[in-house]
């Protein structure tokens, strides 16, 4: 019997587990594949009406301030032209803007929009409720996020919150902009938004054939313990992108995924041979660990890390945090992504 339990927030939250303008401008380089040209604006009755794990939030008129929290949240609302009043740190591993505290697709979308000085709070050990009231939001996006009745509760009389749909931390990019484009009034714009990133994403995956349906395994394993593999499910949104990408689930993974509520599992290294048919593995951590997990008697025996098909995310790099994308983070690190998963794929047997 595979011994395994769920991990929700210390392995599928904003972390690694170890360890995102009014005239709706481009707002980079990298973005602007996405942003498009300005729709016109949709128009929109008020009262707004969106429901959530909490039950409903209500907006009785189209927001001017906007506070986002958590992660990839306020990465929607930029990308929609709005620049939020407040933002949360980023708080991923060991990368973070020097000064900001900002991953760099978010800052650079501020700064695009006009904003040089961001207004970012540090709510890594709980939510900063004092710094999300003093930024008077109309609005405040946490559809990514952790928060529990007991914050949403202390939220809610600030402002109405745009909640994740069920589980904490299990909104993936595609909802955080439905959820949040819906809660700033700009639910076709959202549309249109998603739209252009699906196709985005579509486009640079006829670059990689090799990569289509590759049966890829994301897991993560603390140097410390080798003992046990955390392994994302596809309802996690690191590994619901890669299938976005085109990869495909083992049977393994789709059987923990049947025995698993949530959307991360730990799996005992003695039950390996659920790794056995993942042609390639996900996993943060750089040549020198892959060569530990290869020497190890039991991590050793999945065969796509004794035959080096492992994708290695340095937990230092942006590269590293946009696997857990973002709306922003997508077109900015889709190109060095898909290299490394191809590169790694070229090992697989």
């Amino acid at each position: 019997m595979v011994a395994l339990f769920v991990m929700v927030n210390i392995i599928s939250g904003c972390g690694m587990g170890g360890a995102q303008p009014a005239d709706t401008k481009s707002i980079s380089s990298s973005t602007e594949q996405v942003a498009g040209d300005p729709a016109e604006k949709s128009t929109v009755s008020y009262p707004i009406t969106i429901e959530h794990a909490f039950g409903q939030s209500v907006i009785e008129k189209e927001p001017e301030r906007v506070v986002a929290i958590a992660q990839g949240n306020g990465d929607v609302s930029l990308a929609l032209g709005v620049v939020p009043v407040g933002i949360s740190r980023a708080n991923y591993g060991n990368f973070v803007v020097s000064d900001t505290g900002l991953f760099p697709w978010t800052e650079t979308a501020y700064q695009q929009l006009g904003d040089e000085n961001p207004n970012v709070f540090d709510d890594t050990d709980g939510l900063n409720f004092e710094a999300i009231n003093n930024a008077k939001p109309d609005v405040i996006l946490a559809a990514f996020s952790g928060i529990t009745q007991e914050d949403y509760n202390l939220l809610t009389q600030i402002a109405p919150v745009v909640a994740y749909p069920e589980l904490a931390w299990g909104a993936n990019w595609k909802d955080q902009i439905v959820l949040n484009a819906k809660g700033l009034g700009k639910e076709a714009e959202g549309k249109e938004l998603l739209s252009r990133t699906e196709e985005l994403i579509h486009k640079k995956m006829t670059e990689y054939p090799a990569l289509q349906d590759k049966k890829t395994a994301f897991i993560f394993i603390s140097p410390k313990d080798l003992g046990k593999l955390y392994v994302y499910l596809p309802t996690n949104p690191r590994y619901d992108y890669l299938i976005d990408i085109g990869l495909s689930v083992p049977e393994g993974i789709q059987q923990l995924a049947k025995e698993t509520q949530g959307f991360t599992a730990t799996v005992s290294a003695e039950n390996v041979d659920l790794l056995k048919d993942a042609e390639l593995i996900v996993t943060y951590g750089d040549p020198a660990f892959l060569e530990v997990l290869q020497a190890d008697s039991l991590i050793g025996q999945i065969p796509a890390i004794s035959n080096g098909a492992v994708a290695l995310l340095d937990d230092s790099t942006a590269l590293a945090a946009s696997a857990q994308p973002s709306v922003l983070s997508i077109p900015a690190h889709i190109d060095e992504y898909l290299g490394l998963l191809s590169k790694a794929a070229e090992k697989a047997q």
